[in-house]
């Protein structure tokens, strides 16, 4: 008999938002993300589609109400739209029957020309595009492989499809700073919701140095502020993200702050790699193994009790650090393997 209790971390933290990679892969190699020559790992260490969905259907079991499909680039997964179409089964489901609230992704935009009728179909209503700039040569050099002709026919396509759409922009100092207000102009224009994001000490970028790309909220922020009205707002989606509103435009603007502010306190999310690997943190390296009980046997109970263990090891929060010009918290792996 399976337990259906509730996922509870060991400061009383409830367990409901699963952020799971399906791919390491991505067609773009955006310089905080990735190094240009990336080794992925090899496919057989990858879960495959099936067991992408029993795993994902085992945190919904157990409680989990949103899901957020990532990468890398969760749409260069080979036939990932028959793994968005069976986890929809979990967003129809009888009145006080355990399910899904939300079936969500995070894109680079590069697919969605293709995809977004597709994802709509599937039940998918609300995405996250990651775009870092409004010019196509900075974009080019930000990505290094981009294009962003594509990705606007893609956030186009999304919103004919009717996807709302959230962009993510990764605050970069000395790249993005001066298109601050284009970008918020921009998404005030065509009605899509907007966040900033701090950059994160996560994996060994080469030549490229953290501290030189760390541009504080706390300073675009104030930005913002010497041109807009802000109002905080209690708004919650479920992420990280703290919000405002600019009085002027009436749009809602996002902040993501792992670095300057965390928000550990009201952490309800875990996140699996694209090898079953369970982290209980994104900044902290201790993990669990979900795949060995997987390939172990057809039954879940080992599973769910290899899911509930992790849990009673969730840490309280994170050490993400750029103080006195080093950094500190930094973990090994790429944010593409672990999940964007």
């Amino acid at each position: 008999m399976k337990s259906f209790a509730p996922l509870i971390d060991p400061f009383a933290r409830a367990i409901d938002y699963l952020r799971v990679s399906v791919t390491d892969r991505c067609d773009f190699r955006c310089t905080y993300c990735m190094a240009e020559h990336m080794t992925f790992l090899p496919k057989k260490e990858l879960l495959t589609l099936e067991e992408l969905d029993r795993l994902c259907t085992a945190f919904v079991r157990m409680g989990v109400r949103k899901l957020r499909i990532t990468g890398g680039e969760p749409l260069v997964r080979k036939g990932i739209m028959t793994f968005f179409e069976s986890m929809s089964r979990h967003l129809d489901r009888a009145p006080g029957e355990r399910g899904l609230d939300e079936l969500t992704l995070t894109t680079n935009g590069s697919q969605l020309e293709r995809f977004a009728r597709p994802l709509h179909d599937a039940g998918v209503r609300r995405i996250n595009v990651s775009l870092d700039t409004l010019d196509a040569d900075k974009f080019r050099a930000i990505t290094r492989w981009g294009s962003l002709d594509k990705v606007m026919r893609g956030i186009d396509a999304a919103r004919n499809a009717g996807l709302r759409i959230k962009i993510n922009t990764v605050a970069l100092r000395g790249f993005n700073e001066a298109e601050l207000f284009d970008l918020a102009e921009w998404c005030a224009r065509e009605d899509m919701d907007l966040t900033f994001i701090e950059v994160m000490p996560m994996g060994d970028m080469g030549e490229v140095q953290r501290l030189d790309q760390y541009w504080p909220l706390k300073d675009l922020r104030a930005r913002l502020a010497e041109r807009y009205t802000l109002t905080e707002l209690a708004h919650r989606t479920g992420g990280p993200a703290r919000y405002v509103r600019l009085e002027e435009t009436g749009q809602q603007i996002g902040f993501i702050t792992p670095l300057t502010h965390n928000f550990c306190e009201s952490c309800n999310r875990v996140r699996v790699t694209c090898t079953g690997e369970l982290y209980m943190c994104l900044g902290q390296e201790d993990m669990a193994d979900l795949r060995a009980p997987l390939r172990a046997s057809e039954a879940d109970a080992s599973l769910e009790e290899a899911i509930r263990a992790a849990i009673a090891r969730k840490p309280k929060g994170h050490d993400f650090d750029y103080s006195r010009q080093t950094i500190g918290g930094q973990v090994t792996r790429h944010m593409s393997h672990t999940g964007g």
